[in-house]
């Protein structure tokens, strides 16, 4: 694993043969829960579209697919639009043909544009809304019948607790609704899978993280220097799949919160920069 993505917290071989089927894990924090995971033993589910190397965006599905295997795990490359019923349908019966189930989904793919509703094309709107929420409820609605199968199955989302502040609301209410969206499925979703012994949870960065989302979509290069590396997230990613009986089950969860609770009492090496670590911007719809 590179130092890039080099996670701080130690693996426990728990996830050994489980297999957990990630979106958009073709790079940033998806990448990075995959290289975790796969270092445990886990066998990895990269869903995504990217089959082909992008000019700006380092990373395909069969590029990480190699990182994987060198990383211990086992890898099925699925290119996978999560829009598409179909396509999601299809990898997870794939991947339980191959691995003999699923145990855990996590719903990391994600589009993003932080406008206000006069400025989102309805092109852009409808984009959020289907990679976003809609794309819990489909991975969701699929994998349940494996999932319920699993000694220990999980469903988790990377979406931000509910803050309804007009602060948040106000400049991006088409982009809150589509994360909050996710948010409020996952909270319904734990309850109704409860007595199956599925736990769902959703997950959100304390700080930013340096992603190519960061770079492209929401500001520059130059807000690496304010963010974290991806291994944050995938260190409280792993620790939540670690998780049994329901534990964590209907939470929303921060990185930095949930690290702490399980031990971790330094974070600076999780910054981008570490002679930066002070400096760090809090991440969207968390208050200062």
């Amino acid at each position: 694993m590179s130092e890039e993505f080099a996670t701080l917290t130690e693996n426990t071989g728990a996830l050994k043969d489980r297999t957990v089927f990630i979106t958009g894990a073709s790079r940033g924090i998806g990448r990075a829960i995959a290289l975790k995971c796969a270092a445990d033993g886990a066998n990895i589910v990269i869903a995504a579209k990217s089959a082909e190397p992008h000019p700006k965006l380092p990373g395909t599905i069969h590029s990480v697919a190699a990182e994987v295997e060198a990383a211990g795990g086992t890898a099925l490359p699925l290119q996978v639009d999560v829009r598409e019923e179909k396509q999601v349908a299809d990898a997870m019966a794939r991947a339980a043909e191959k691995f003999g189930g699923i145990d855990a989904v996590v719903n990391n793919a994600g589009a993003i544009s932080l406008a206000n509703v006069e400025s989102t094309p309805p092109k852009r709107y409808d984009l959020m809304q289907s990679v976003n929420s809609r794309a819990v409820y489909l991975t969701a609605h699929l994998a349940a019948p494996y999932l319920k199968q699993s000694p220990n199955g999980h469903i988790l989302s990377l979406s931000p607790p509910l803050n309804l502040k007009p602060e948040w609301l106000g400049p991006c209410a088409p982009y809150a609704l589509s994360k909050f969206g996710m948010t409020i499925l996952s909270m319904g979703l734990a309850e109704e899978l409860r007595e199956a012994g599925v736990s769902v949870t959703t997950l959100w960065p304390r700080t930013l993280v340096a992603t190519a989302a960061i770079e492209f979509a929401v500001g520059n290069r130059e807000m690496f220097e304010q963010s974290r590396k991806p291994a944050i997230m995938a260190d409280a990613v792993y620790e939540i799949l670690l998780t049994e009986n329901g534990a964590l089950t209907g939470y929303q969860l921060i990185d930095e919160e949930l690290l702490g609770e399980r031990g971790v009492s330094d974070f600076t090496d999780y910054a981008h920069n570490p002679a930066k670590a002070g400096e760090l911007a809090v991440d969207l719809f968390l208050d200062p």
